[in-house]
């Protein structure tokens, strides 16, 4: 969630920087255009008073004229600014440098035609950084209310789009700073967010994984989320205080029920003295309350797997899987099954050996069972990245695709399979056993026929 968040209010920030940045920018370079045409303004305002007074075309040498020349020679030479005073026919009054024009069109040509109006020329257009633009400036010389000759100055704009540049700068610099701080506090944010949420995706999947007892401290986050942090820890209260209750029944009633099970099967005994030997109603009634035991039994096991803590250790997963296939080996040489091991000789992960055993007990018994003579159970060990694997494939009839959804549940079992000893209830001790330390049992078809059990167990330590 945090990786969908953080980019939203990044974006939405910097939308608003740059919002806010762009007006900005242009505003600074109209600020810098209008204080140089203000400048130029003022210096064609001198120009037109200095010429204000010159005889008209005059001949030979005219002070006025003189020191008009010299005003613009010397505002070019420091400036590099043209300066020039035209009369109306465009022939010049003075202007410098001697070489320079009145351009025929553009800018300067629009700038002097409505200065003959008796106006000062209008603000040149926008001249942008990238731009080699010039800033035309005119204004009328006025002698008697008639506008006798026009001063026009063609200011170069490096300096002026310089300036700007650096303004720019400055705000770009201000803007990035901006973000900077933005996106600390974007993050400072998200995090204060969403930690409730984490700590609770975290706590969801400790319960799910079977740690009933975790819980979300709810004190960081907005009120709602600590609100939610509080009603999500009632909530798993409530749960774990039901499955508790529901292991305790099941305990307490596999416990209780062995007793008079054991007298009553005493009694059938009994009874069986008085009847002739080989009573086929008196085995069935054996048979029947032997299987009975043992689902009791098997009713206590899970009702301990499911409330015990797992001890877990760095176990060597090949070393402990080699072990329990060697024990296995003399009840697959008596059913005439061939029990193989395969896989490296030592891989380590976080595993309860204990448990880790009883579930492999379990699933090897179960290949077993159900392997006719001369066929193979290969038991395979495997590491990846993130686990290790046991495979354990027999080479019995397998089971549907139907039928592999349900492989697990408590006392479910294949309807082919009814004639076996069995209760139903030795996969699911062993899922329970396994997901207490982080591991895993998953069920697949094994071609040509046959079914693949895989247990997997974590390679790092889940409550690191």
């Amino acid at each position: 969630m945090r990786t969908r968040l953080l980019p939203l209010l990044i974006v939405l920030m910097a939308s608003v920087l740059l919002a806010l940045g762009f007006p900005l920018a242009v505003s600074v370079a109209a600020a810098e255009q209008q204080r140089v045409v203000i400048d130029r303004i003022d210096d064609t305002a001198r120009f037109a008073a200095l010429a204000q007074f010159i005889t008209e075309r005059t001949r030979g040498y005219d002070e006025r004229r003189r020191t008009l020349q010299t005003e613009l020679e010397t505002y070019d030479s420091v400036y590099g600014i043209r300066a020039g005073v035209f009369y109306r026919d465009d022939s010049a009054m003075a202007k410098a440098p001697a070489a320079w024009r009145l351009p025929v069109e553009g800018e300067g040509r629009a700038a002097f035609s409505e200065a003959l109006l008796g106006r000062r020329s209008h603000d040149p257009p926008q001249v942008w950084p990238w731009q080699d633009g010039r800033v035309v400036v005119a204004s009328p010389v006025v002698r008697d209310g008639d506008v006798i000759a026009v001063v026009v100055i063609d200011s170069p704009t490096g300096q002026m789009r310089g300036d700007t540049m650096r303004g720019w700068l400055l705000i770009a610099a201000g803007e990035a700073v901006a973000m900077l701080v933005a996106v600390g506090a974007a993050i400072r944010l998200t995090g204060w967010v969403l930690l409730p949420v984490k700590t609770l995706d975290a706590a969801a999947h400790d319960i799910a994984s079977g740690r009933m007892r975790s819980r979300v401290a709810a004190s960081g986050g907005p009120p709602e989320l600590r609100r939610l942090a509080r009603s999500f820890n009632e909530m798993a209260d409530n749960v774990e205080d039901v499955l508790e209750q529901q292991r305790a029944f099941v305990a307490d009633a596999s416990h209780q029920l062995r007793n008079p099970l054991a007298a009553l099967l005493l009694r059938i005994e009994l009874l069986a003295l008085e009847l002739p030997e080989g009573n086929e109603e008196i085995a069935s009634v054996r048979t029947e309350g032997r299987r009975l035991g043992q689902v009791l039994d098997d009713l206590l096991d899970l009702a301990l797997a499911e409330h015990a803590e797992s001890d877990l250790q760095l176990t060597d997963i090949g070393a402990l899987t080699a072990e329990r296939v060697a024990s296995w080996r003399p009840v697959a040489e008596e059913k005439g099954v061939r029990l193989r091991a395969d896989g490296p000789p030592a891989v380590t992960a976080w595993a309860d050996p204990i448990a880790l055993s009883s579930a492999l007990d379990a699933i090897i018994d179960n290949a077993l069972k159900f392997t006719p003579p001369d066929e193979e159970v290969r038991v395979t060990v495997a590491s990846g990245s993130k686990d290790v694997t046991v495979v354990v494939a027999d080479g019995g009839p397998g089971l549907t695709e139907q039928e592999l959804e349900r492989v697990g549940d408590r006392f479910w079992r294949s309807p082919q399979h009814q004639n076996i000893h069995g209760s139903g209830l030795g996969l699911s001790i062993s899922q329970a056993l396994l997901a207490a330390g982080g591991g895993s049992l998953s069920y697949a078809r094994k071609e040509p026929c046959g079914l693949s059990v895989t247990v997997s167990v974590p390679r790092h330590d889940p409550k690191g």
